[in-house]
């Protein structure tokens, strides 16, 4: 099997790059983008106690497809009386990228998906949490080419996370930029 193209991107030119900006010494210090996380929540799609039923069928089946990956239905852990939710309810869905799978479907993210998004500027290079790892959120599921939008019964959103080893907010942004993600300042937005 080869290696993803951006697996190897990131090892030949973000690496070094990063090790010599940021006078890393230690290669096992270098950051490593351990997994990719893409969540879609279900809220308005809450029908008393359970999802719309043709709602999780095509969002289960779009996160499928997207991913190459099954997607998980995530359960409440608690009650929200605000909301309606109740403990146990099902809530959204969720799959988690590891290894080539994670890689191929960066490169398509960054390739193919985002540059399809109406009147893109850029993703804001503000939302790091602290520990080195960025979200971001995308409110239409037709970006990617994989979705047959006709077929689609309603549009749904989802956020992506990427979760960095061994990093900070400014080497993971660096290390994003680097691998060509698509960032514009806060002001600029």
């Amino acid at each position: 099997m080869t290696t993803p193209r951006l697996k190897e991107k990131f090892k030949n030119e973000v690496c070094p790059k990063l090790k010599e900006q940021f006078n890393i010494e230690n290669p096992m210090a270098l950051p490593k983008l351990e997994k990719i996380v893409l969540n879609v929540g279900l809220g308005k799609q809450l029908e008393g106690t359970k999802v719309n039923a043709t709602a999780k069928e095509q969002v289960l089946a779009d996160l499928a497809t997207i991913t190459g990956q099954k997607a998980v239905m995530v359960k409440a852990k608690k009650s929200v009386s605000n909301f309606k939710v109740r403990a146990g309810y099902e809530t959204g869905a969720m799959v988690t990228l590891r290894g080539s799978r994670m890689w191929t479907f960066f490169d398509r993210l960054i390739a193919v998906a985002i540059p399809r998004i109406k009147d893109f500027r850029g993703l804001k290079d503000n939302s790091f949490d602290g520990r080195g790892n960025y979200s971001f959120g995308i409110t239409e599921q037709g970006i990617f080419p994989e979705i047959d939008m006709a077929n689609a019964k309603f549009l749904h959103g989802m956020n992506i996370t990427f979760v960095f080893k061994n990093s900070t907010n400014e080497i993971t942004k660096e290390a994003l930029k680097t691998i060509g993600m698509p960032f514009v300042k806060r002001d600029e937005a």
